[in-house]
């Protein structure tokens, strides 16, 4: 019998990190493939990127309106709220067997708390992690109680999550999903890139992503202003801006980066959202990324490309050694980037070891998925103290 596995994405992140996954869902004749869609995918402001979705070619089931014209904590509070109505209906019609959950969006929580009523197990991938900076920390913890079977991305986290209560037979270390772009993914050239976004690449160039950090004591327009005081140090250095996650906090940020790249148009891009492939090609050819962005952790090393990791989002995640981290101030940016670029730095980031796998999760969450023996009464594990 053929098993129904829904997949939830919101973000153009998310979906990026699952396309191999997708795919493979959808190729597999023992599985059927359901997908929902919501948050900034169905945003005007954040690009629509459900379009990329179905030209990517797959079929959206089930399209759920959540996100408000807000910028408050208020306001995503709210779209929690949809999100659990949307979701309570969708999940109903759907009825699958499995509900596959990436990470720890505030979206991801409404589907989560969802399904667990609903008693469809949930798959969790990338619990465990620990992000300080941000209160996606405690809803990625909520979701794995939340959860039935997890797939972590380190045994570091394996561990976390069976600390949490998780039973070790139900926690299992399948890397990072979004690296098996490494060995399965294409890329463009620096030419294809430029041809693609409209925007000659003559010179070396950073890519930027930088979201509102929602716990710490980090304003996002004084960071973000930073940020682009100390690029300004840097005038032979082009930039490729990417916007924000819909985070309270996050549309301050929209026009100050519009503003920016209208100023230089030759120098700077701005652009909503750039599609895995280009992305990834961005990062393969820039000569550093910079900002808060989990991809600077866990994808970027990959590429042999430094990361400047501003601020508090990613506190206590862990990072490969060509990560530098540092305030989110104009000196400790300006410091951080000087080093990212210099020649010998990124020759030494060609050596360095990615500790989130190998670009084979995939197949491991399809094996995970079929052999998966739903029980809706979950037992609290208890790791033995010795006294």
């Amino acid at each position: 019998m053929t098993k129904k596995i829904s997949v939830f994405t919101g973000t153009r992140a998310e979906y990026g990190l699952l396309y191999w996954l997708l795919k493979d869902i959808q190729a597999d004749t023992e599985l059927s493939l359901q997908l929902l869609v919501t948050g900034m995918h169905l945003s005007p402001e954040f690009g629509e990127t459900f379009r990329q979705i179905e030209r990517d070619g797959f079929v959206i089931d089930e399209k759920i309106e959540i996100l408000l014209s807000s910028d408050s904590a208020v306001g995503i509070a709210k779209s929690m709220g949809l999100g659990v109505l949307g979701f309570a209906d969708a999940l109903s019609r759907l009825a699958p067997d499995a509900l596959v959950i990436l990470g720890d969006r505030f979206e991801a929580l409404a589907a989560a708390q969802t399904a667990m009523i609903l008693r469809i197990p949930v798959v969790h991938l990338h619990g465990g992690e620990i992000t300080e900076g941000a209160y996606d920390d405690a809803i990625r913890h909520a979701i794995t109680k939340l959860s039935y079977l997890h797939a972590t991305s380190t045994e570091e986290y394996r561990q976390r999550v069976i600390q949490l209560g998780e039973a070790p037979d139900r926690v299992f270390n399948v890397g990072a999903i979004g690296l098996d772009h490494l060995n399965r993914g294409t890329f463009l050239s620096v030419d294809e890139l430029a041809k693609s976004l409209n925007f000659a690449l003559t010179q070396p160039f950073v890519v930027v992503t930088y979201h509102p950090v929602t716990l710490a004591d980090e304003e996002p327009i004084a960071s973000f202003n930073a940020i682009l005081d100390a690029l300004d140090l840097y005038p032979d250095l082009q930039i490729i801006l990417t916007y924000p996650n819909a985070d309270d906090g996050g549309r301050k940020i929209i026009p100050l980066l519009e503003a920016y790249a209208a100023k230089q148009p030759q120098r700077v891009l701005a652009i909503p959202s750039m599609g895995q492939v280009r992305y990834l090609s961005a990062i393969k050819h820039a000569a550093a990324v910079v900002g808060n962005s989990s991809s600077g952790i866990i994808e970027v090393p990959s590429f042999d490309v430094p990361t400047v990791n501003i601020g508090m989002r990613q506190k206590g995640r862990l990072a490969a050694k060509s990560v530098l981290h540092c305030d989110a101030t104009t000196a400790a940016i300006n410091s951080a980037l000087e080093a990212a670029i210099n020649r010998s730095y990124k020759a030494n980031c060609e050596k360095i070891h990615n500790p989130y796998g190998q670009g084979n999760a995939s197949q491991q969450v399809i094996s995970l998925v079929k052999n998966l023996k739903f029980a809706s009464v979950k037992t609290f594990y208890d790791i033995k103290v010795s006294v």
